[in-house]
């Protein structure tokens, strides 16, 4: 983080001549240690933090920021960051690693990078109490509310940034990060890591492996452990390619796939508990 803030370029340059090495430091298992100690740690923010407080001058706050020509934005509202849970304000670690990566493995110039954290209160008691914490000593914001200050903040930002700024949601909880990804997949560009990107990797394993093992996609099950944003992401996909592969329907190719959690196998009775 020194580096990066005093030297910018040298960061990048290490960093891009280092990446294997430097990546654990950078990013996980690193930043989510740096989340945890967010509020002790910190010196100067990075990133900007959009509160429940601005709801209404969300264009406003945008317009602050001193780039003006932005490509990429991570967004989180910290409410599950990694496997480390709810956050809050402190989960812009996350944004600001992951932004770095873009660059270091995507290219992107880091003028063009916003992480973005979105702060609408946090439920872990224990950083409520917690003298250093940064972000609103409050509960979660849920339902319409919660709902209203995403939905202005991603007018604002295609206001702001036009409509080819990519928008990447992480670490939002499960019931969240579906619901955003459908919601703003046909208005906006919209990336999930844990849904999507998580799943084209493996997806790609397995396409790999049946040169192997031999048969077509359809011809096998698949069983998960976990039922996450990860595990559902790549289940949906490999049902969706099994579709595209077959022309099955794809409430057909789902089929094909089961789930497990630390409750036991994922089936139609137990969506009452």
């Amino acid at each position: 983080i020194l580096v990066q803030e005093r030297n910018e370029r040298l960061f990048y340059k290490l960093l891009m001549e280092n990446v294997e090495e430097l990546l654990p430091v950078v990013y996980t298992p690193t930043v989510g240690e740096a989340c945890q100690k967010y509020g002790s740690i910190f010196r100067r923010p990075q990133g900007l933090f959009i509160s429940l407080k601005e709801k209404g001058k969300i264009l406003e706050v945008l317009k602050n920021w001193p780039e003006k020509k932005i490509q990429v934005i991570v967004v989180t509202d910290g409410e599950r960051i990694l496997g480390l849970g709810d956050l809050g304000c402190q989960g812009m670690g996350i944004p600001v690693g992951k932004l770095s990566l873009y660059t270091a493995l995507g290219g992107i110039r880091p003028s063009s990078c916003l992480p973005v954290t979105i702060d609408v209160g946090t439920n872990n008691e224990k950083l409520l109490k917690d003298e250093f914490y940064i972000g609103l000593r409050q509960r979660r914001a849920r339902g319409q509310e919660y709902a209203e200050l995403l939905d202005e903040f991603m007018s604002a930002v295609k206001q702001t940034y036009g409509e080819k700024v990519l928008i990447q949601f992480e670490d939002f909880a499960n019931h969240n990060a579906f619901d955003l990804l459908a919601k703003y997949g046909t208005s906006h560009l919209v990336f999930n890591d844990d849904i999507q990107g998580t799943a084209s990797v493996v997806l790609a394993g397995i396409m790999a492996a049946l040169n192997l093992v031999g048969g077509n996609l359809a011809q096998h099950k698949f069983l998960f452990l976990g039922a996450g944003e990860a595990g559902t992401g790549i289940a949906e996909l490999i049902a969706l390619e099994m579709s595209k592969q077959t022309g099955a329907p794809l409430e057909e190719t789902r089929k094909r796939t089961w789930m497990v959690d630390s409750k036991g196998l994922i089936v139609r009775s137990r969506m009452e508990s």
